[in-house]
């Protein structure tokens, strides 16, 4: 599996180019279904885009109040059919929180994502996690970690490779020296170790128990702005992505370059995976669909570096 490591906007402050994440292409997207020559004359147009969501009701027959025009019924399907495909390239080419904006009004904005009955949010596992995440510099690249003790950092193989030594920055502000122990290439995780100070670890959940559907954040630092979290759910538990050994949780939280190497997080704060890869559609770029390497295998796989450094 090729790294993408595509020429990206360079960051501010000298953050290096954000790397990853690795990139899978999932082919071609699939061509639109012609919409028939005979579609009724007062069918709403948005039944003949079905990609499109929903979207305000057209009509394409004379208003109540008003005879129908003289012109022959078989040019109204071809109007309808017209307006339809307007508004499919419009609304399917939206953006998520364009789509969004015109659903929800600016009264009605939909509480933060929660686990049933607990009243954990997006908000309280952002708080939690985020003391434990770092930038990581090495060279000219740049990516992210998690902190897993005082002198020890989780992060991508593909992040620090060919660099043995590396920069963190810290929650607190702090720039600290790192050395790259080990990486395990296949899985794609590697370990770093500094002096942290007072840095918190990052609480480690199990990826075990994660089931499709869970509320989960990912945090790091994309295009090199620190501290960024995105949300989203566990797709998939079990997903066979790529070249990596064994299965991937799948999410649709956003992952972008800079957010290689970050982690994963339930609504308790407690980390369930590191970010590592993304799908693509015809060389395009994040289409919401993020790979993580379960927190259960990457904490082996960093144990095992850590001893056998």
């Amino acid at each position: 599996m090729p790294h993408p490591d595509s020429p990206a906007p360079v960051p501010p402050a000298g953050l290096g180019r954000p790397a990853g994440p690795r990139h899978f292409v999932l082919g071609a997207p699939a061509a639109p279904r012609p919409a028939p020559d005979d579609v009724p004359a007062r069918r709403s147009p948005t039944a003949s885009a079905p990609s499109a969501p929903a979207a305000p009701a057209v009509t394409t027959g004379p208003p109540p109040d008003r005879p129908a025009s003289n012109a022959p019924r078989r040019q109204r399907p071809l109007l309808a059919l017209a307006t339809a495909l307007a508004l499919g390239a419009l609304f399917g080419s939206a953006t998520t929180g364009v789509v969004t904006g015109l659903a929800v009004g600016p009264d009605e904005a939909p509480p933060p994502a929660a686990d049933q009955g607990t009243g954990l949010t997006t908000t309280s596992a952002a708080q939690r996690v985020l003391p434990s995440v770092v930038q990581v510099r090495a060279g000219s690249r740049g990516g992210s970690g998690v902190v897993l003790d005082d002198s020890h950092v989780v992060t991508n193989g593909h992040v620090v490779v060919g660099s043995t030594s590396v920069e963190l920055m810290l929650d607190d502000g702090r720039t600290v020296a790192g050395r790259v122990l080990g990486a395990d290439e296949r899985n794609d995780i590697a370990v770093v170790e500094a002096d942290l100070g007072p840095t918190p670890a990052a609480a480690l959940g199990s990826s075990a128990a994660l089931r499709i559907g869970d509320p989960v954040i990912a945090v790091g630092s994309p295009l090199g702005l620190t501290g960024s979290v995105t949300a989203g759910v566990v797709s998939a538990v079990d997903r066979s992505a790529g070249g990596f050994p064994g299965p991937m949780v799948q999410t649709d939280a956003s992952i972008n370059q800079g957010n290689s190497g970050g982690p994963l997080v339930d609504l308790r704060g407690r980390v369930v995976g590191i970010n590592t890869a993304i799908a693509t559609m015809g060389g395009s770029g994040s289409i919401g669909i993020g790979f993580a390497v379960p927190i259960d295998r990457a904490a082996d796989v960093a144990d095992r570096i850590i001893r056998g450094s």
